[in-house]
């Protein structure tokens, strides 16, 4: 079931995480940012993603949890790279992707960015590393 928060700026967001609490502090943190799609395993996030893309409203935040059952954070992360290149969006275009996880090993980590993630954080998510990465991103 996805849940929507309504933000105050255009960008839109989505945040997959499997964690109930998890992914409404997630949604609070971001509100300010944006319209936030709440979304709790990684096979609604490619539906979501999917129609994201026919409605012409891509997200320009993607917050992905790595461990959740099912689709893991790096296969939806593997699909949303997949759908951008068929579309021909091109790098500079593409969704922001973050990944948080409560693993902080190098493998996670490296994983994480081989698949061409842009931001990785540990959990649990400190809001002003968060609001710093976004800045970062240039996405604030």
């Amino acid at each position: 079931m996805v849940k929507t928060y309504k933000g105050t700026t255009s960008m839109k967001i989505m945040i997959v995480e499997d964690d109930m609490f998890s992914r409404k502090l997630m949604g609070a943190y971001l509100e300010s940012y944006g319209k936030c799609d709440l979304i709790s395993n990684g096979k609604e996030a490619l539906e979501a993603i999917v129609l994201s893309q026919l409605e012409g409203e891509r997200y320009r935040l993607v917050c992905l949890d790595i461990m959740m059952p099912g689709l893991s954070g790096q296969e939806v992360l593997q699909h949303l790279r997949s759908v951008e290149k068929e579309l021909g969006i091109t790098p500079e275009e593409e969704a922001k992707v973050i990944m948080t996880s409560a693993l902080q090993d190098c493998e996670n980590v490296m994983g994480a960015f081989r698949e061409q993630c842009d931001g990785y954080l540990v959990k649990p998510i400190d809001k002003e590393k968060l609001y710093k990465m976004i800045k970062d991103l240039e996405l604030a």
